[in-house]
């Protein structure tokens, strides 16, 4: 067995643990050492250095910013491991390690030498701590995990990868770390990282990553913790393109928006799809169908072509007047200068904005076939001829990208023009609006209707590439808006981060493959996560019934969880239902812990009377808990991606049926029966699902049922 943690209060007869007392005096000294950093950039003084006000302001914006992710969490030990270093064999020889000893913490910490008292875990000295094992011990004879309470060293435990007679490796802290109960926001798995997750943050800056990955594999994490890797290892470039976190929700960003600046990067920006693409007001909402059609990645065709259906023949020639002389462009030559820059695949924009210089070249050709020697000013000069301006309009006019998906939407001769042979008949009258808005403003804009004027504006002018996007929920993107997400990475790679099992829109992706096709990653690599760390064994076990149903293609998660958790399926009569919903979560509150009622989006009205009536206080999804509001009430649609220690469920069948259809509601299911990191109440008074009702031996294993 590895060494056994110390605990927080050793037997005071026995006297102080000595090792302890030396790590947490180097915890202290670290401390210190990292006021003096912080101190040292606050003391900077910039005034002789920038060399004018514009450079002072954005070299002081630097410091302060420095300054800021110098701060030092007190609540959180600057370190949670140490690596002891093999010595050499040979006294003469070294290797870059050799013999070295290095704290591993969330920051690097140095003393007024330079030399370092805790090493950023993102560096290559650390890597060690998450991939060494006694088969590899990757040069690291000792790594040491430490146990803390608030900000203190209260434990540690060895690990000693080069002594076989001192046991198998693993151990109670790690696991301790991992089922510690989740109370406020997600917090960072620094301490936690598994070999298998760590692999997937340390992949290169160059390629795009897929992770899919069941309820309680940490994804989300690794996906955030992988920007955080790519930010230390390529901060220079990624500093230039910028960096973007996607999710499903504000409460679901709410929820995770503290874990990359608990880990020094705070300057990442989120977001939700419908953020990326708010160009118009949305006023209206689409039927299943519509938004199905209008998610499709045919849709990109039909905006392309009406778009560029714009582009037109030229009826006259371009005649532009040099002093005395009058030079003509044949419409025939001008017709020819459209097909060259058509066909050479350029945006709308750049396009229109290339021709009026093709004229102008096509101009200075005949001016110096008349012996004259114009210049690259004649040239601008023609570019910017009336005649020329107006022969532009004529046949490559300006288009506006809400206009022109105003008017697809709107009229059904344009649309079934340029739908043709991509839609059929019925497709198009599922998506045209029975009446003409006056305006762009006045339009009642769904949701997909703005991917769709998203779509345009890029086909008009490039959208701005960033180098790095973590999309996370992907499973339930359409693809048109995997399209939209696309885009802000066309240039840079991408973290997609997903779980099949959990698609609940009616355009969830069937494949990864295929999502990564729409996305423009075609050649991303997907990686699977099947060890589960937050859910119970019980109770993954009881929602992996599930699986042969909404994704038979998949692995089921296996919980590598010692705590077994808390499970039970309580039955009740319709009459006394919400009184018996209300008091598990009275007993659920009893425990440590953050608690979460989930229950089908229209039954959340009716539990939160009767807790209101019962004196029960309750927060929003995502909204921080504190230690005298820890119950939130989440409706079914808004659980995907949360966590709680204590989930209460409430009425199953009324979770499938709140859903179009059976398999999106079986998977709606999925998704609010896993949101439990340490105890999971099921109350029903209908009969359960078939696929969960404790006769049905279809499942893993059956059941555990309550009283």
């Amino acid at each position: 067995m590895p060494t056994p943690a110390h605990a927080d209060a050793p037997d005071a007869s026995a006297g102080p643990d000595p090792t302890l007392a030396r790590e947490r005096a180097h915890l202290a000294a670290s401390r210190a050492a990292l006021r003096a950093m912080r101190e040292d950039a606050e003391s900077l003084d910039i005034g002789d250095v920038a060399a004018n006000r514009v450079a002072a302001a954005a070299l002081g914006r630097r410091i302060e910013k420095r300054v800021e992710e110098l701060a030092d969490r007190e609540d959180t030990p600057l370190f949670f491991g140490r690596l002891d270093y093999e010595p050499p064999a040979d006294p003469s020889e070294t290797g870059d390690f050799a013999g070295e000893r290095f704290h591993v913490g969330r920051r690097h910490v140095h003393d007024t030498s330079g030399d370092p008292m805790v090493v950023d875990w993102r560096a290559p000295v650390s890597l060690p701590f998450y991939r060494a094992s006694r088969r590899d011990p990757l040069g690291v004879a000792l790594r040491r995990r430490f146990g803390h309470t608030g900000g203190d060293l209260t434990a540690y435990e060895d690990e000693h990868l080069t002594d076989p007679d001192r046991g198998p490796e693993g151990g109670r802290l790690l696991q301790r770390e991992i089922e510690r109960p989740r109370v406020g926001p997600m917090r960072d798995i620094v301490a936690t990282i598994q070999p298998e997750q760590d692999r997937i943050v340390r992949a290169g800056l160059g390629g795009t990553v897929c992770v899919q990955g069941g309820p309680g594999t940490g994804k989300t994490a690794v996906g955030l913790h992988r920007l955080a890797y790519l930010l230390y290892a390529h901060r220079e470039r990624l500093a230039r393109t910028g960096t973007l976190v996607v999710g499903p929700n504000r409460s679901f960003l709410h929820y995770i928006e503290q874990v990359l600046p608990a880990l020094g990067e705070l300057s990442v920006r989120q977001a939700t799809v419908e953020d990326l693409v708010s160009h118009v007001t949305i006023r209206g909402t689409d039927t299943p169908a519509a938004a199905m059609i209008k998610g499709d990645a045919r849709m990109a065709a039909v905006v392309r072509r009406a778009l560029f259906a714009h582009v037109a023949r030229a009826t006259e020639p371009v005649v532009v007047v040099r002093g005395s002389r009058r030079l003509r462009i044949p419409a025939e030559e001008v017709d020819g200068l459209v097909t060259e820059l058509s066909e050479r695949g350029l945006r709308y924009d750049a396009g229109r904005a290339a021709l009026p210089r093709r004229i102008a070249h096509a101009v200075l050709v005949r001016m110096e076939e008349a012996g004259e020697a114009p210049d690259d000013r004649v040239q601008d000069a023609v570019a910017r001829d009336r005649a020329v301006k107006a022969a532009v309009r004529a046949v490559w006019p300006a288009v506006d990208p809400a206009r022109l998906v105003l008017r697809l939407l709107s009229d059904a001769d344009f649309l079934a023009t340029h739908a043709r042979g991509v839609l059929d008949a019925h497709e198009q009258r599922a998506i045209v609006w029975p009446r003409r808005p006056r305006s762009t403003r006045a339009a009642p804009w769904s949701p997909a209707d703005a991917v769709l004027i998203d779509e345009a504006m890029d086909l008009v002018e490039r959208t701005p590439s960033l180098g790095h996007v973590v999309l996370d929920e992907a499973q339930d993107l359409s693809p048109m808006q995997y399209r939209a997400v696309g885009r802000r990475c066309s240039t840079g790679s991408a973290t997609v981060l997903g779980d099949l099992a959990q698609g609940t829109t009616p355009w969830a992706t069937p494949s990864w493959s295929q999502a990564l096709v729409h996305l423009g990653k075609a050649d991303g690599v997907v990686e699977e996560l099947t060890a589960g760390f937050r859910v119970p064994g019980d109770v993954i076990a009881y929602a992996s019934r599930l699986i042969p149903h909404i994704a038979p293609d998949l692995t089921p998660v296996a919980s590598a969880r010692v705590n077994p958790g808390f499970f039970e399926v309580r039955a009740t009569d319709p009459a006394s239902g919400l009184t018996h919903t209300v008091a598990a979560c009275r007993e659920m509150l009893a425990r440590e812990g953050s608690v979460g009622l989930i229950a089908a989006d229209a039954a959340v009205p009716e539990l939160a009377e009767a807790l209101a009536a019962a004196g029960v206080g309750h927060l929003r999804p995502g909204e921080p808990t504190t230690p005298g509001a820890r119950l939130a009430l989440v409706p079914a649609s808004l659980a995907k991606g949360l966590e709680y220690d204590h989930v209460v469920l409430a009425e199953p069948a009324a979770v499938v049926e709140g859903e179009p259809d059976e398999r999106t509601g079986l998977r709606r299911l999925y998704v609010c029966l896993t949101r439990a990191v340490s105890g999971l109440i099921v109350t029903h008074a209908r009969p359960l699902p078939a696929r969960l009702d404790p006769t049905d031996r279809s499942g893993d294993r059956p059941a555990t049922m309550g009283v």
